[in-house]
């Protein structure tokens, strides 16, 4: 069957071109009467236009904005910035261009001041790393109120529900991570400890706090009489974690299993290194290369992985999808919860 044109369905509408083209972009400047016979036909025809070709001749600028905690080069957030610069150059016939921005993440009010900065500029999109909720709720609703579509990445506010969210159900890795680390203690084992980064009582990060909610959960289910530890390293104070850990480990000369829910593992790591404590197994998250680099010489045992430059390219692609295209696009999309070892690592960097 020939592909219906449009000059045949205006011939059969008796409209003209131009007017058929506006009912099928959904613009204005068209009588009620001829959009109703235009519709007919379209529905009776079951027509589908080319959303690529046509999106191609409008020529509209695209601009998105992304809200980013600040890190250094190299950490988890290097990677989802190398998946949105993908997914620009991908669609970059399609004038789509995308501006980084970012907030200190244990100040609340550098991602309050960054937002309203981004919503200033009244963009097409924007992606978002969302802090706390009650900080989070008066960017979105400004958002919503604009009508600017906007996309969760690393963390979800279900409270608060985006066009779509790519991230880990942080819940779940967090319940997870509990049963990795306790089939690797031990029935036995009856004391971990939970390593944080924080600053003035800020983690940094819901997707930290859920995951530790979820393993909180499975331990009081599965292990009640578990000690649970906590040692509160400083966010922006490095040179004083080793003096912290020396401490912690002297106190208690027994412990012999930890977790961290944030990147820096390696931090933990290299200092078990260096002090040969071979016997304690640490869990943490995401691939760093000092996190890689640690986990082939042991002194992290399991590593989470949750694709962060995937989350980039498809947080953008989804924009794009529903922008431009003018596609559904779905809400809820998940990371697997991928769990490394130094056995299965290269494996993992080679799929």
């Amino acid at each position: 069957m020939e592909r219906v044109r449009i000059k045949d369905i205006a011939k059969m509408a008796d409209v003209s071109v131009g007017t058929v083209d506006r009912v099928i972009h959904g613009r204005s400047g068209v009588s009620a009467s001829s959009k109703k016979r235009v519709e007919e036909i379209l529905k009776q025809l079951n027509y589908q236009p080319n959303m690529y070709a046509s999106a191609l001749a409008s020529n509209k600028k695209y601009i998105f904005i992304s809200l980013l905690p600040q890190h250094e080069h190299g950490e988890y957030w290097t990677e989802v910035e190398n998946g949105i610069t993908k997914a620009i150059e991908t669609y970059s016939d399609f004038n789509v261009t995308m501006q980084l921005t970012y907030y200190d993440p244990y100040d609340y009010h550098s991602f309050v001041h960054a937002a309203q900065e981004i919503v200033s500029q009244n963009p097409d999109g924007v992606m978002l790393a969302p802090t706390a909720p009650r900080f989070s709720k008066s960017f979105t609703d400004e958002l919503t109120q604009r009508n600017i579509p906007y996309i969760y990445i690393d963390s979800n506010i279900k409270e608060e529900p985006a066009l779509a969210f790519f991230g880990q159900d942080s819940h779940q890795s967090g319940y997870f991570a509990a049963r990795m680390l306790m089939l690797l203690a031990g029935e036995e084992a009856h004391e971990i400890v939970i390593f944080r980064k924080i600053n003035e009582g800020i983690v940094g990060s819901n997707q930290q706090e859920r995951r530790e909610i979820g393993f909180r959960e499975y331990m009081k289910t599965y292990h009640p009489s578990c000690r649970i530890w906590e040692l509160d390293l400083h966010a922006k104070r490095d040179s004083e974690d080793n003096l912290m850990m020396d401490s912690f480990f002297r106190e208690h000369p027994t412990l012999r299993n930890g977790i961290t829910f944030n990147s820096k593992a390696y931090i933990i790591g290299e200092y078990l290194h260096k002090q040969q404590m071979s016997d304690f197994h640490l869990m943490g998250y995401d691939l760093l290369q000092r996190n890689v680099e640690c986990l082939k010489q042991g002194s992290i045992f399991f590593l989470i992985a949750q694709q962060p430059l995937l989350q980039g390219f498809n947080a953008i692609k989804t924009l794009c999808d529903y922008l431009i295209f003018k596609k559904e696009v779905p809400r809820d999309n998940f990371m697997p919860i991928d769990l490394l070892t130094k056995e299965n690592i290269a494996f993992y960097y080679n799929r």
